[in-house]
């Protein structure tokens, strides 16, 4: 029996030589825009396998093998030579995703697919390879599911633009069940205008096709779509989108454009910003095409052109992206300015959230209670603390203490304390006071309202 920590030893080279291989095909790509690489399945070898090993997440729940992360370390060297061998021998073989319902709100349940430990080894190899070939080809408009490149960076980028560029229309886009309708074919021919080696494609082509257990134990066989859960289907959506979206705007749309047009994408969320509204128009005639033609629709009741510009801000229009609110104001030195506020729908989930958590929780000890809502607050001041937001920041603060008042008092029949001691308690394990994370732009020579 080897432990999880001895069967890294004597393999010290092994990342240097994973991160020279992809580093040599990201080189490549950059040089040779045209370059469609050969000899990738090769590239799966035991090396790249331990690296990915050491980046899956060991507390994820297991497959339909039922084989966690913990057996799988029991006997880590030989587990990796056997996946290893499977694919040198093309014995390799998809497993089914056994599908959770993940609830979200209002009843209403998201599907999330738990592959098999050894997929996801093999999957993060592969994912590795994909990103060093086509991070160089992304446009700085998308930002989801990239290194280093977050969904603040979106943020605070479609800030500047706004607040600088000549723009007076936003056009919001939802685009319907994106990853369940991605076609099958024509991902494969766009991933063949950079990639050539049947092996490696016919690989990708099983996780697409992989059957899907669901909670009934029926199977279901999916003929659309990316695998749910897995670890290759953000690069593959990214992919999709690049083709189907970014490159499209930019040398399609963005030319025939009489005015400014800007694009945003956060994943298969965007916004599209035009200066003049007969551009507006046009695009959003033709979004819908575009995305039909690759086997995708646009929510009717989320798609909107939107009239938003400094000069009518009396029109008090709004619109909402990566769960802020955008809006014209004017700030503190009488200029005109872009304003964040965290957006209605997701402030109230997370109250809803927080009541749901103290009245789950209340009968904790105190000191465990406290530390787990300090986590909750400290993730909610991580993501929606940006400069302008501080007042919906204290308003979340203020209701968290109300609701932990209101559901320790609950603990029993009778009522345990009055405000004053409840403050004393406040004052001795402590409660994550609001705080703004962003740095202010160097760029923006005023500040934020």
């Amino acid at each position: 029996m080897q432990s999880a920590k001895e069967t890294t030893t004597g393999h010290v080279g092994s990342e240097q030589l994973v991160q020279t291989s992809l580093q040599a095909i990201a080189q490549k790509a950059k040089r040779l825009k045209n370059y469609r690489f050969q000899n990738l399945y090769k590239l799966l070898n035991y090396n790249a396998l331990m690296e990915a090993w050491k980046k899956i997440n060991k507390q994820a729940a297991a497959g339909v093998d039922k084989v966690t992360a913990k057996e799988m370390a029991i006997n880590l060297n030989q587990n990796i030579k056997e996946i290893e061998k499977q694919l040198v021998e093309k014995r390799y073989r998809t497993k089914l995703v056994r599908r959770v319902e993940i609830p979200k709100g209002e009843g209403k349940t998201r599907p999330l697919g738990i592959p098999a430990i050894a997929d996801k080894l093999v999957q993060s190899t592969v994912s590795s390879i994909l990103e060093a070939i086509y991070e160089k080809d992304f446009l700085p408009s998308s930002y989801g599911y990239r290194r280093k490149v977050g969904a603040h960076n979106a943020v605070k980028d479609l800030t500047r633009e706004l607040n600088f560029g000549k723009y007076s229309y936003i056009v919001e886009a939802d685009i319907t069940g994106f990853f369940d309708n991605i076609d099958h074919n024509w991902l494969m021919k766009m991933l063949k205008l950079k990639i050539d080696d049947k092996a490696f494609l016919e690989l990708i082509k099983k996780w697409l096709k992989a059957g899907i257990l669901k909670p009934d134990g029926q199977v279901h066989n999916p003929i659309t779509g990316t695998p749910q859960g897995g670890i290759i289907s953000p690069i593959l959506a990214n992919i999709y989108l690049h083709y189907v979206l970014d490159i499209w705007f930019e040398k399609i749309v963005k030319p025939r454009c009489q005015g400014e047009a800007y694009i945003c994408r956060y994943a298969d969320d965007f916004v599209c910003a035009f200066r003049y509204k007969k551009d507006a128009e046009k695009f959003y005639k033709v979004l819908g095409k575009r995305l039909n033609k690759f086997n995708l629709g646009l929510s009717k009741e989320k798609t909107n052109i939107i009239s938003f510009s400094r000069f009518r801000k009396e029109e008090k229009t709004a619109f909402e992206f990566l769960g802020f609110e955008y809006r014209w104001g004017v700030s503190r030195k009488g200029k005109d300015i872009i304003k964040r506020t965290t957006s209605r729908k997701k402030f109230r989930k997370s109250i809803d959230n927080l009541k749901k958590w103290c009245k789950e929780n209340r009968n904790k000890r105190l000191r465990n209670l406290f530390e787990e809502l300090n986590t909750k607050l400290r993730g909610y001041y991580n993501y929606y603390g940006l400069i302008g937001n501080m007042p919906k920041l204290q308003e979340l603060y203020e209701i968290a203490i109300k609701l932990l008042y209101k559901w320790l008092n609950r603990r029993s029949q009778r009522r345990s304390f009055n405000f004053s001691i409840f403050a004393k308690i406040i004052k001795v394990y402590g409660v994550l006071k609001p705080r703004i994370v962003e740095a202010p732009d160097t760029q923006i020579k005023f500040k934020f309202a």
